[in-house]
């Protein structure tokens, strides 16, 4: 089960989404199909196929955004955050071979196209909540246990 939480620019950018899908692709599909319709045979009409297909597409990441956006409650930064991991944390960490990370901790629907966000329900960002710098998380993974050390934290965007 995914957590129903997001970050305020998350609830921005699915309500963008939604409106650009809605009020600008949607129409312009809708009317390609209407005229590869009036075309007349639809079953050997690529045109009318391809884009009913889109329309599809469109209708159901519609009605998937607006069920998101209904559903899942935005989760701001307080000054309560500070100095230890929440929601919405951007977060550096290095293991012992020196290896690093910088990511932030996001909702489910936000990580999408984002390589620097994870999600809350994901095996590191449920190690890591509480934690201070120069704390050690250590993260189950499939390959063993790991061990990561916070390096900063930080609630603004970098």
């Amino acid at each position: 089960m995914k957590t129903k939480i997001i970050t305020r620019d998350g609830h921005l950018a699915l309500k963008a989404e939604l409106d650009e899908l809605w009020r600008v692709e949607r129409p312009i599909i809708t009317e390609k199909v209407t005229w590869a319709a009036s075309l007349g045979d639809r079953s050997d009409n690529a045109d009318y196929q391809c884009n009913k297909q889109r329309l599809r597409e469109i209708d159901r990441r519609v009605r998937y955004l607006r069920k998101c956006l209904t559903e899942q409650r935005v989760i701001d930064y307080t000054q309560e955050q500070d100095g230890k991991v929440f929601f919405g944390a951007w977060i550096d960490i290095e293991n012992d071979d020196g290896e690093r990370k910088h990511f932030r901790i996001v909702g489910p629907d936000e990580i999408y196209g984002q390589s620097h966000n994870i999600s809350i329900d994901s095996p590191m960002a449920r190690a890591l909540l509480s934690k201070q710098v120069d704390d050690q998380a250590v993260v189950k993974t499939p390959n063993g246990e790991q061990m990561w050390y916070v390096t900063k934290i930080s609630y603004l965007r970098p």
